[in-house]
This record gives C-alpha cells, sequence and structure tokens, in this order.
C-alpha cells in the first residue's frame, strides 16, 4: 500500500514549517520547486498493491535516491545526514524537521528492486527535461568507457580457494561428511603461491598453483556425489560455475572473474596506469554545446564501440523526442559511417575538402574532448568509478543515476551562477547610482547581507 508524502504548506501549531527558517534560494530547495513529482507519484504508482501496511512514500524514496548519487553517499551513510540537513529533509518532502530516520537502508535496495530499470530511466529523463531548450541538440557527442565492478582484482588462485571455501560452506549446510576439507593445507598453498614471478620461486608457485586447482575440482566432484537429488538441483548451477572457472584457460572468451558477479568483463582501454578494467562498458552520449547527458547505455560483455551506437542513439531519440543528424566519435567508432538517420562523423586527415569544412570539422572535434572531463566527474563524484549494486540491473542503474546526478548538479549550478550575476548586476547599479546622487551606500541595495 502506497503511502503519502506530507502537505509541504500545512502548518502546525506546535513546530514550524521548514519554508520558515531555510533558505528559499537553496539549490536544492529551487531543484526541488522545479522537479515534476507528481509524475513519479503516477509513473510509480502501479508498483504498489492496494491493501497491506503503507510503504513509504514515493517521493521520499525517490528523493533520497537522488540525494545518495548526487552527493556520493551509501545508503547506509546518507541516513544520519539525512537527519541533519533540513533542506535534504525538504527536498525529500518533509514538511516539518525530522528526528527520526527516514527509512531502513534496505529500504532503498527494495525500491529500486521494485521500480527497475524503467523506473531510473523516468528518473533521468526528468534530469535532461528540466534543462528545456538546452537538452534538444541537433548534434551529439558520442564516447565509451568502463564503469568498475566492486570486485577484488581476479587471480586463478583467488577463484580457486573461493571455490574450496564455497564447497565447504555447502557440505556443513547441508551436513555432508567431507573426506577432507583442506583448510590447513590451502593456507599453506596460498603462502607458497606468493611472488610467483620471482625466479627462485616460480617453481613452487606453479606447483601450490595446480593443488589447488586439484583440490578445487575433487570438493566440487565430492559434493555432486554425495548430495540428494532434489538439494542437487538447488545447487546445480554455482557446482556448473564452479566447473567452469576451473575449466578456462587463459586463451578463452567470456572468462568468469568473479564468482559472485559472474557477469564482469575484462575490459582493455589502453591506459598506462590501469591496463585492464573489470566491470562492463558504458556508452555516454552529450550535447555538442551545453554538455547535458542526453543518453547512458551499460552494455553486457565488451564488444566494439560501432556496436554501441545504436543503442545510444535510440536511448537519446526515446529520452528527449529529438533526432540526432550528426553524432560526434573518436577514431575507435571507425567501421560505421550512418546509423538510423544519424550520420557518425569521426576525424580524418581533411585531404579534399575545402578550408570552411576543414574549420568546421576542427570546430566539431574541439567540442568531443569535452566529453573527456564529463566521464572523469562521473566516476570520480557521481560513483560510476566503482559500482557496489549487484548485477547486470545494478550496473544499469548505477549509471543512470550517476548521469542524472550530473545533469542535477549542472542546473543548480546555472541557477547559483544565474543568481549571483542578478546580484552583482544589481548591486554594481545601486553603487554608482548613489556615487551620482551623492548619497549614502546602504548594504542591502548592493544585495549584501551584513551579519
Amino acid at each position: 500500500m502506497l503511502g503519502k508524502s506530507p502537505n509541504q504548506n500545512q502548518k502546525n501549531l506546535f513546530q514550524p514549517l521548514l519554508n520558515d527558517f531555510i533558505n528559499l534560494q537553496h539549490k536544492l530547495v529551487l531543484l526541488s520547486d522545479k522537479m515534476d513529482w507528481d509524475y513519479f507519484e503516477k509513473e510509480f504508482l502501479p508498483l504498489y498493491s492496494n491493501t497491506g501496511t503503507p510503504a513509504k512514500p514515493i517521493r521520499l524514496m525517490t528523493g533520497l535516491l537522488i540525494l545518495k548519487q548526487l552527493f556520493g553517499y551509501g545508503d547506509e551513510t546518507l541516513m544520519p545526514e539525512w537527519v541533519s540537513n533540513p533542506y535534504f529533509q525538504y527536498f525529500c518532502g518533509e514538511a516539518h524537521f525530522q528526528w527520526q530516520l527516514p527509512c531502513d537502508p534496505s529500504d532503498l535496495v527494495h525500491f529500486r528492486k521494485r521500480i527497475g530499470e524503467k523506473g531510473i530511466e523516468k528518473i533521468f529523463a526528468q534530469s535532461i527535461s528540466i534543462h528545456g531548450k538546452d537538452s534538444v541538440s541537433d548534434e551529439i557527442v558520442i564516447d565509451s568507457t568502463a564503469q568498475e565492478k566492486n570486485i577484488t582484482y581476479p587471480t586463478d588462485n583467488k577463484l580457486r580457494i573461493k571455490i574450496i571455501e564455497r564447497c565447504n560452506k555447502i557440505a556443513k549446510a547441508e551436513g555432508i561428511d567431507q573426506r577432507r576439507s583442506y583448510k590447513r593445507a590451502m593456507k599453506k598453498l596460498l603462502i607458497a603461491t606468493r611472488f610467483s614471478t620471482h625466479p627462485k620461486r616460480k617453481k613452487q608457485a606453479r606447483k601450490a598453483s595446480k593443488q589447488l586447482k586439484t583440490i578445487a575440482g575433487r570438493l566440487v566432484r565430492e559434493l555432486e556425489r554425495k548430495l540428494p537429488g532434489q538439494t542437487l538441483e538447488l545447487y546445480q548451477d554455482d557446482l556448473n560455475l564452479f566447473k567452469k572457472v576451473l575449466a578456462q584457460k587463459r586463451e578463452d572468451k567470456n572468462k568468469i572473474y568473479s564468482l559472485h558477479e559472474p557477469e564482469v568483463s575484462c575490459i582493455a582501454k589502453g591506459k598506462v596506469h590501469k591496463p585492464y578494467e573489470f566491470g562492463s562498458k558504458v556508452s555516454i552520449a552529450i550535447t555538442k554545446n551545453t554538455n547535458i547527458i542526453v543518453a547512458a547505455v551499460d552494455f553486457k560483455g565488451n564488444p566494439h564501440d560501432n556496436q554501441t551506437l545504436e543503442s545510444t542513439i535510440e536511448q537519446y531519440e526515446k529520452l528527449t523526442g529529438n533526432k540526432a543528424s550528426v553524432a560526434i566519435t573518436d577514431r575507435g567508432y571507425r567501421g560505421k559511417k550512418m546509423i538510423l538517420e544519424t550520420q557518425i562523423v569521426l576525424p580524418d586527415n581533411g585531404i579534399g575538402k575545402s578550408n570552411y569544412e576543414k574549420t568546421k570539422s576542427r570546430k566539431r572535434f574541439r567540442r568531443r574532448a569535452a566529453i573527456e572531463p564529463i566521464i572523469g566527474h562521473l566516476k570520480k563524484q557521481y560513483g560510476m568509478g566503482k559500482n557496489y549494486l549487484s548485477g547486470k540491473l545494478g550496473d544499469k542503474i548505477n549509471l543512470m543515476m550517476a548521469a542524472s546526478a550530473f545533469n542535477f548538479k549542472s542546473w543548480m549550478n546555472k541557477q547559483k551562477l544565474q543568481l549571483f550575476l542578478a546580484l552583482n548586476i544589481f548591486g554594481i547599479f545601486a553603487f554608482f547610482r548613489r556615487i551620482f546622487s551623492c548619497g549614502p551606500i546602504f548594504y542591502s541595495e548592493i544585495g549584501v547581507v551584513k551579519d
């Protein structure tokens, strides 16, 4: 059953409204007033039942998701910050200041699963639409990057040790009498695998690695023999995953790099400081002149860049209702010149072009470089650098929420700049008016609040 948000204009005799003591020109207040909260209420209402205990209000949960990504908090760390910040509470629809936690951190997990990818896409669409005409452009810039997953750096020995531990855990839970658990032997073998590239330890480390693989395979086969029929079916997917990990070789494709995140891919982007990134490939599209993110698509595996263009352009057209005539890319997208009705433009040597065409092309690719720092901001400030959400659905949700947070922050910065310019222009006119009229200058006239 859906819970209702309080009326922010309903006064309380014993408690003041948040409107009465917060700065109504604060960026979060302006963003809250700009957001179409009724749209989310209408779109998410079918996901709730008509009976049962009332759930948390939709505006509260949606606002918490946005604040979490906007300011870089986790599900747990956001809650105490929300209690101490009246602007967070106003943004989430509270009328009066609250002293209790808004919800349990696990409620955010349930809400993300409830609205799913389509619901997050609606939040992303809202972050684009608040920019108005600035979000519509005939030319867009597209680039790809990697969204890393929160997993340890994968090695064969790490995976084998995890398989041994998982097998022992399954055997203990189901009451299987194991011939041997190898707990002590595993610790010694793990120490023997250290410094495996050292010439004096290479042979010993190789031998220990083979023994770990043998032990892991032995425990998997023992479980297959001793587990009863119905119980074996429950663990069959896990056992098949274990066998696939043990059988994979260095040259194989679609390798498993993590047992709890088997869909993680190895992506090489040619970076000197980080040759390989383990996560998923994503494609980002921004407007050419206003730098608003208008598409953010996550892909399974590691497809070639030109295979990501169609999905990215389709999402742009879906969210904005506009068709891009030109998509500006780098040389990594070679191979495609036209997708749907969009021309794909790549850098070239300019041979056979007029001076006008060369100048136009040069300006385009100078603007293309603007997407690089935007990707950096998404990773450093908005949570795309390390994805903590599980599964492929978590990859898509984290990406679109990071893009939404960037768009919301851009809008707030724009409002802050406009307010600053308005106050300063008013102050300059008031200052010169007093100079020429030879009268005293009052702080209130030049837009300065004196403590």
